[in-house]
């Protein structure tokens, strides 16, 4: 075990030092907003009061790769399946590249494979929450 911040976790995780799945690598994105515990702190303490959002990441399988879509993506579902019992299944025939090209709201999280991922927001976060740090234009980007 050793303790890391988010920027050198990231980096570690790039390298394939360490692995972890996306919606971790999503929040060490967003904690790279802050440079310090404290200055954490009073983020959370003051954002607190402006209330929380549930989320599901929703997996679109596409002919090379996934995007976990989230909330405020325009391919998010209206009713997500909180709960597994629907057994909801989205996928397409097109590439990642062409779901990225034809695409203009993206809150999302591109995964080439299992150490390939990019995170593309271009939202504004909810409840004056923070967007991860690092977004892409361009859905090959890597941190």
């Amino acid at each position: 075990l050793q303790w890391s911040s988010p920027p050198e976790a990231i980096e570690c995780f790039k390298s394939q030092k360490i692995w972890f799945p996306p919606p971790q690598f999503y929040e060490m994105c967003r904690l790279c907003n802050f440079s310090s515990l404290r200055e954490l702190h009073e983020f959370s303490s003051e954002r607190a009061l402006e209330g929380c959002e549930r989320w599901m990441p929703v997996t679109l399988t596409a002919s090379d790769g996934f995007l976990q879509l989230l909330p405020g993506d325009e391919l998010y579902p209206e009713d997500p399946d909180y709960t597994g019992e629907k057994k909801i299944i989205l996928s397409t025939d097109k590439k990642v590249e062409d779901l990225m090209k034809e695409g203009s709201t993206f809150h999302r999280i591109v995964i080439k494979n299992i150490n390939d991922l990019a995170i593309c927001v271009n939202i504004q976060a909810k409840y004056k929450h923070k967007n991860p740090v690092i977004h892409c234009s361009d859905y090959s980007s890597r941190l």
